[in-house]
């Protein structure tokens, strides 16, 4: 089992974050990893493949951002 955190800031770490982690995993042996959270992400290489292909493609057919993300919205509800 495992319980995730996240934080605006690490001044918002206090006592009922500890409080809550001991109730949860009581006597058990825990793992806590803290890492920074830069809101960034790097690309798959799945991902460069595909943006990769997307470049090759006859630039006619292209639509803009604001409509893909619209079809994409609709298609998959993101």
């Amino acid at each position: 089992m495992y319980t995730t955190y996240h934080l605006k800031s690490a001044q918002e770490v206090n006592t009922d974050i500890l409080d809550a982690i001991k109730a949860t995993f009581k006597s058990k042996p825990i793992t806590i990893i803290v890492e920074e959270d830069d809101n960034d992400f790097d690309l798959t290489t799945d991902m460069k493949e595909i943006l990769d292909e997307r470049l090759l493609e006859d630039q006619n057919a292209y639509i803009s951002a604001e409509d893909s993300l619209k079809l994409l919205s609709e298609k998959y509800g993101v």
